[in-house]
Parts: C-alpha cells; structure tokens; sequence
C-alpha cells in the first residue's frame, strides 16, 4: 500500500521520517515522504512563548492531514499539543530512544561539577525552552541563559562558533542524528563535550524521545498499517508523561518536566514544575494506571502554583 508520509524538512525530522519509512517497507508497503513546512520552522529568531500557541511544528503536518494531501504524520511526539484536532489520532508511537537532555560543552567552559553541571560560573548556556531554563536556573543561578532556536546543526554550530559556552539539546535528536545517512550525519567536533543530563533530575519534556505518527481516525488501512509499528511499552510510558502534561494544561511555554520509566508494567513518573519565584517543584508517583499516576505526579507539584 502507498502511504504519503508528511514530516518537516529539517535533518532531524527527516531522520525520524525515513526510520518509519523504513519499517513500513519492511512490511511491504509504498512509503512516500512529503516534506511540509511549519510556523516554528520559519520564525527561528524568537522564543516559543513569542511564536504562538503549543503546536507551531505540527499545526500544518495536521492540516495536511485532514486535506487528504499526506496519509501520516511523524512528530517528535514532545511537539504535539495534549489536545489534537477532532478526527486525527496518533495509531502509533515506535520504540522510544534515550528520553534524557544533553548539555553539549565547549572545553573552556568545562570545570568540576557543581549541582549537576559541569559549568564554568557565568557559563553563556544557549536554550530557548523555558523548562530547560527554569532547571538550568534552579540548579545554577550564576548562569547566563540566551535565546538559541533553530534545527540541531543550526544550534550546534552556534556552540562551535563561540555564541554559547554550552547548550542543551534531547539526547534523542543527537543520536538519530548521530545515525542518519550522508549530509543528514551529525558529528560533533573535538572541542564540545557531550554530557548526558540524569532525567531524574534534569526531568526531560513529557514524550521527549519519543516519535508519534498521526493518521486520520477514518483511514482505516493507513491506520492498521501504522499501528503495527507500535511499541507498546513506550506508550504506556509517553501516555503516562502526556497525561500529566494535560492536567498542568501546558506546551512549549510551560516550564513542565515529566519522565516515566516502566519496569514489570510498575510506572514510575518524575514531575517537575518551574515556579515563578525562580524555585523547582518535583514529585513522583508509582502505580500501574497511567491516569491515575499522573494525576499523583501533577498534585505534587501543583500546590505551589499561583491561582
């Protein structure tokens, strides 16, 4: 069957892409991959919060969808707002990559750890996330945290030229990257340090590593193609951190952490919520209902926001 698979045009995006392409044809299907341009891809030169609503990499992936231009959809499934247009559903969500956060350094920068960072004081850190922010803060208030968007070689390419002393990329992108095939090939230079961020702590985006592939709920056999791909540990994991992500009714704009690892069907969900007050609430919670974990998460940390 031919299957119309949309995604952005950056390396990464076609990276994770070209993976699902590869599985379907495995299955002996026609994939097809149709690049589609979105709002967060064309405005690099502001925040998030400045852009617009949570969705600006995906808003147009999903109106191609419901025109019937594309059959599926590939995310980095942390893009993907917690409530989606009437009619599309995510049929699939792949093995999950490493979920943690990586502060890539530049050699001058790197000293002994200091609360979790290896950072030299007044260290320039580059991020445009305000969850990264509020945790980079928290940890270190001596850092100076700028505005760094754009796709991963974009930014890692700032780092190289001196702008940053340090920046914070998903472990996921790097190592898909890492793997891809010719010009797409991420190789990170002898002067940068890769330091993997414990996701205990430095509590990673909800879905952080993980791919959705989006269909229309109509589309039955695009749909039964696509949902063979799942994995259904990870989702159990993702839909767990997702639901927490819509009880604290965030996005991109929220300084909102959650990870859940999974071990013998028990899940294990961390929570961290920046405060305006420039302080980091965290919890966990245990269980084995994804809802009902979650909602432990958000209440252990919702206490301290602000009616």
């Amino acid at each position: 069957m031919k299957i119309r698979i949309g995604t952005r045009g950056s390396a990464l995006a076609l990276a994770q892409s070209n993976d699902v392409a590869a599985r379907l044809r495995a299955k002996g299907h026609e994939p097809e991959i149709v690049i589609v341009s979105t709002t967060g891809d064309r405005v690099t030169d502001r925040a998030f919060v400045e852009v617009g609503s949570f969705g600006v990499f995906v808003r147009e992936l999903e109106n191609a969808l419901l025109d019937g231009t594309i059959d599926a959809a590939v995310h980095s499934y942390k893009d993907v707002p917690s409530r989606m247009p009437a009619g599309l559903v995510i049929a699939a969500v792949p093995e999950r990559v490493d979920a943690a956060d990586v502060l890539l350094v530049r050699r001058p920068a790197l000293t002994e750890e200091r609360s979790g960072l290896p950072l030299a004081i007044g260290a320039r850190v580059g991020t445009s996330a305000t969850r990264r922010r509020a945790l980079l803060l928290a940890a270190r208030p001596d850092l100076d945290i700028g505005l760094l968007r754009g796709n991963v070689p974009t930014r890692v390419r700032a780092l190289s030229e001196g702008k940053f002393d340090a920046i914070v990329l998903a472990a996921a992108g790097l190592d898909r990257l890492a793997r891809a095939e010719g010009d797409s090939r991420l190789t990170l230079g002898p002067d940068i340090v890769s330091v993997r961020l414990d996701p205990a702590t430095f509590v990673p985006a909800p879905s952080q590593g993980a791919i959705a592939v989006q269909v229309r709920e109509s589309g039955t056999d695009v749909r039964a193609a696509i949902t063979s791909l799942d994995d259904s540990s990870c989702r159990l994991a993702v839909q767990t951190e997702r639901a927490a992500l819509y009880l604290a009714d965030g996005g991109c704009t929220l300084p909102f952490g959650a990870w859940c690892s999974v071990t013998n069907d028990t899940l294990t969900l961390t929570v961290a919520l920046g405060l305006e007050d420039g302080t980091v609430m965290r919890s966990a919670a245990t269980g084995t209902d994804p809802q009902t974990v979650a909602a432990a998460g958000w209440a252990g940390v919702s206490g301290g926001v602000s009616a």
